[in-house]
């Protein structure tokens, strides 16, 4: 797990990007980037965590994340098989004079109501769903075209939902991208062993109170949050390599094992030995 800046690479002659069931359900992705970005997911009863929004969805979703909001990923601790299309569309993606043009005036709106997180309803799922399932199948240009359609349907929606009452602030300019992969990298190198917040908060050149304030902020989530659930992560990729609990726990930085057994269960919603068992069993 790791609160990531994502770099975007659209998809060869495109200015959006199309991810096709990408498999995190095991991977508590804490994530921002400058794309809009378009979710649908079927078959699935999860987390919707966007900005500091948190719900449930159940069996389905569709939701619309305007740019550098941060979100997770939406099949995060899905245990069961489900269908995923995820969009990211640059900012530009229609140039310049996008505001200006009368035709796409109401999908300009959809842009600006993106800013507080959007997501819609049981008949707006309905209808694009077969749509959103078949854009693999489609050419670049062909892409292009539906994508802009579905854009129009959601912004006549009448079932739009807005995730936060203003629009959540980017937070996010170069200077801060550069300091947060500081802190990304320095947690990614050190969570086996035990982290101060003074090493942390070093850094960022801040004091320790400053920097928990700063960190929560950004991220939306409390520093400490932030490193169990990197370590539960961890965890999880030992556990299935038929590590044992206690191996596990003092390899990803817990001191104690109650605590850890603890964290892992508010992380995961079950315990260390319960989620091995499952999975290695599931695998026999």
């Amino acid at each position: 797990m790791k609160l990531h800046f994502e770099e975007f690479t659209p998809d060869s002659d495109s200015s959006f990007r199309l991810i096709i069931n990408p498999r995190l359900n095991d991977v508590f992705y804490w994530h921002f980037h400058p794309e809009l970005e378009l979710v649908y997911i079927e078959g699935a009863n999860g987390t919707r965590h966007v900005g500091e929004h948190i719900s449930r969805y159940e069996e389905s979703d569709l939701v619309f994340i305007g740019s550098y909001i941060p979100h997770l990923n939406f099949d995060y601790g899905v245990k069961t098989e489900c269908e995923k299309v995820v969009v990211q569309i640059r900012q530009d993606f229609l140039g310049n004079a996008f505001a200006n043009i009368p035709e796409l005036s109401a999908v300009y709106q959809l842009f600006e109501q993106s800013k507080h997180g959007l997501a819609f309803g049981k008949e707006t799922k309905q209808q694009l769903r077969e749509r959103l399932l078949n854009l693999k199948n489609l050419g670049h240009f062909e892409q292009f075209l539906e994508i802009l359609s579905i854009l129009q349907v959601l912004a006549h929606s009448p079932e739009k939902n807005l995730l936060h009452n203003k629009p959540v602030e980017n937070q996010h300019n170069k200077k801060e991208q550069e300091r947060l992969k500081r802190i990304y990298h320095f947690i990614d190198e050190n969570y086996q062993q035990k982290i101060e917040l003074d090493d942390v908060a070093a850094l960022t050149n801040l004091s320790k109170s400053a920097f928990c304030r700063y960190f929560k902020k950004l991220t939306r989530l409390p520093f400490v949050e932030f490193l169990n659930h990197y370590r539960i992560n961890q965890a999880q990729k030992l556990l299935l390599l038929d590590k044992n609990v206690t191996e596990t726990c003092f390899e990803c930085g817990f001191e104690s094992l109650s605590y850890f057994n603890r964290t892992f269960k508010k992380v995961t919603g079950e315990n260390p030995l319960g989620f091995k068992k499952r999975f290695l069993n599931n695998a026999k």
